[in-house]
């Protein structure tokens, strides 16, 4: 591995929320407009083949990955709008809990993409999502910022505010 790797900025995209039939050749189709792609995963169960809802886009350069995410997060592909992330390659800080806000009590009409815009002014978000209970329903959501003073500045502005009627 090349040592100086570690200082490039990355250009690798976690794409999710994939219908079951998307393949790399549609990522392909949908992501090559914004530049060089290094490589297309789909993540397949090891058993069955089948999709498991997600991919990882990898671009040759960051400001393409940056340009992609911009442009298509929250946009339709087979159907589904998709949420699109920077790939988080560092396990320890993604289970740190450095940045990361919970929401709950959200209104039933809050979505990934409602959820991302009201939370996105406070900082560079790396993922969100509306989080469902076992009956199908939302009530919360879980935002990550890159910064714990991010985090901070939306848990300070945001706990407590009404939210489509609702106390968040």
């Amino acid at each position: 591995m090349d040592p100086s790797a570690s200082s490039l900025p990355r250009a690798s995209l976690y794409v999710g929320d994939l219908h079951q039939d998307v393949t790399e050749i549609m990522l392909y189709q949908t992501f090559s407009p914004f530049g060089p792609i290094l490589s297309i995963r789909v993540c397949k169960d090891r058993i069955t083949g089948r999709s498991l809802g997600y991919a990882y886009v990898n671009f040759q350069h960051h400001a393409d990955a940056q340009n992609a995410v911009k442009a298509l997060n929250f946009t339709m592909i087979k159907g589904r709008p998709v949420r699109i992330m920077w790939s988080q390659c560092d396990p320890s800080l993604r289970k740190s809990g450095v940045g990361n806000v919970f929401i709950k009590n959200l209104d039933k009409s809050v979505h990934n993409k409602t959820l991302y815009d009201m939370f996105s002014v406070f900082g560079n978000i790396l993922s969100s999502k509306v989080v469902y209970d076992e009956h199908g329903s939302k009530f919360s959501g879980l935002v990550h910022f890159e910064t714990q003073e991010a985090a901070e500045r939306a848990i300070e502005k945001m706990n407590g505010m009404l939210l489509n009627d609702r106390k968040v």
